[in-house]
């Protein structure tokens, strides 16, 4: 005749037992009535036709088979536990949230805390620009987006991230490039190579005829980088927008006297999203490791 199979129900009653080597502090732990757990045991030694446990007055001690099943009873016990959750994933569809990363921000740490608390899950990453961080949210193009302000809020749902230091950008030779700090004030006859909405502190301290111009707008750092070597203007940008893109002919200059730029995690509010909601969660908690 074939010896029964396993019980794994038995096995864990008896890896407490092993554990407590006491049957009334084991039964308290599975929350069982002791009598129900010794005979749970003497069936599970039944089974198996070895003694497992010696038990005297004072409580049980293991015999060396019983140090051997307890060993191996903790690694089936893991991988039943492994198996189900296996068996969880692969009957639920994987869902892949679409992340838009602006210049100088990191996603990692969010992937990565995301990815662990929800393995059929997925968070995919992508590098985009300033035109295209409020419009890939509102066509749905992306889930969520590490947005830098200003940003028109209306119709999103948002969350506040983080703040940084802003900074200029001006060619190497500009005088102003060998300065420690500098004033807004001392930008306000240079010409900026972006929407002066960007940067309204700028504005209030322009000359008048830069404010009445028309300005040709760099869209990405590379061209802001090459317009500003170029002498065609400066920009203004968050610190850690800079630390991805140097190069000699440029210097970056810390302005002492404008706010710091805010990065804001931007979604469709129209969208109800658990799985882009428990993202944002994770952004949220690393909002440290983003700069």
């Amino acid at each position: 005749m074939s010896a029964p199979d396993l019980d794994l129900r038995k096995l864990r009653y008896f890896v407490a037992v092993a554990e407590e080597l006491n049957f009334g502090r084991a039964a308290k732990r599975l929350h069982i009535a002791q009598p129900v757990l010794s005979r749970q045991i003497r069936a599970l030694e039944d089974d198996l036709g070895f003694r497992l446990l010696t038990r005297d007055t004072r409580g049980a001690t293991l015999t060396d088979v019983g140090s051997q099943l307890l060993q191996d009873a903790r690694f089936l016990l893991s991988e039943s536990t492994a198996l189900r959750e296996r068996l969880s994933r692969a009957a639920t569809p994987t869902r892949v949230v679409r992340v838009g990363v602006m210049p100088g921000l990191l996603a990692t740490a969010a992937v990565r805390t995301f990815e662990r608390a929800h393995p059929a899950h997925r968070a995919e990453v992508v590098a985009i620009g300033a035109p295209e961080q409020l419009e890939s949210v509102r066509n749905r193009t992306l889930d969520v987006v590490y947005a830098r302000e200003p940003v028109d809020h209306r119709g999103l749902g948002t969350a506040a991230l983080l703040e940084e230091p802003r900074v200029a950008l001006l060619p190497a030779d500009d005088p102003l490039a060998r300065r420690e700090t500098l004033r807004l004030s001392e930008l306000a006859s240079h010409r900026p190579l972006q929407d002066p909405a960007i940067v309204p502190e700028w504005y209030a301290v322009a000359t008048p005829e830069l404010r009445r111009a028309t300005h040709r707008v760099a869209s990405t750092m590379e061209e802001k980088l090459e317009r500003v070597a170029a002498h065609e203007g400066f920009a203004i940008l968050p610190r850690s927008a800079t630390a991805f893109y140097r190069r000699p002919d440029v210097c970056v200059v810390p302005i002492e006297d404008i706010p710091p730029g805010r990065v804001t995690l931007i979604w469709h509010a129209a969208t109800a999203d658990p799985v882009r909601d428990e993202f944002v969660e994770a952004a949220l908690a690393c909002r440290d490791q983003t700069v």
